[in-house]
């Protein structure tokens, strides 16, 4: 007795597996997207902390004449920022305090792909006593 060979059944759909395909292709460049996102989302915390390190400071130097005070309060808000304090005026001028922070780009696989960026933050208030 003889068998038949009958040929192979080709799928209903001949592009069945292009859609598994064009993910595996598209999901490595989503996943570093999604990562810049939230690098680029943990650098603007950090100005905003930034910012607030210096408006702190700037209270500080305003209301206490000791030296130390606007780079204390500065770093109970972030711990290596440099404060740069002008030299106090009277009462009644502005003072002028800047705080820099370098901000560390150090999520994985994207990490190193943005230089780490210096933050500055510059806050003038009249000096009250």
């Amino acid at each position: 007795m003889s068998r038949q060979v009958r040929p192979a059944r080709r799928s209903a759909c001949p592009e069945s597996g292009q859609a598994t395909v064009e993910f595996a292709l598209v999901l490595p460049l989503a996943f570093v997207l999604i990562l810049a996102v939230l690098q680029t989302a943990l650098v603007v915390r950090d100005y905003v902390a930034t910012v607030h390190a210096a408006r702190e400071a700037a209270r500080a130097a305003s209301v206490d004449r000791d030296p130390g005070a606007p780079a204390d309060a500065a770093h109970r808000v972030l711990r290596r920022a440099r404060v740069d304090v002008a030299s106090r005026p009277a009462v009644g001028a502005p003072i002028r305090v800047e705080v820099t922070y370098t901000s560390r780009t150090d999520l994985p696989l994207v990490g190193r792909l943005f230089p780490d960026p210096e933050l500055h933050a510059t806050v003038t208030m009249r000096a009250e006593r």
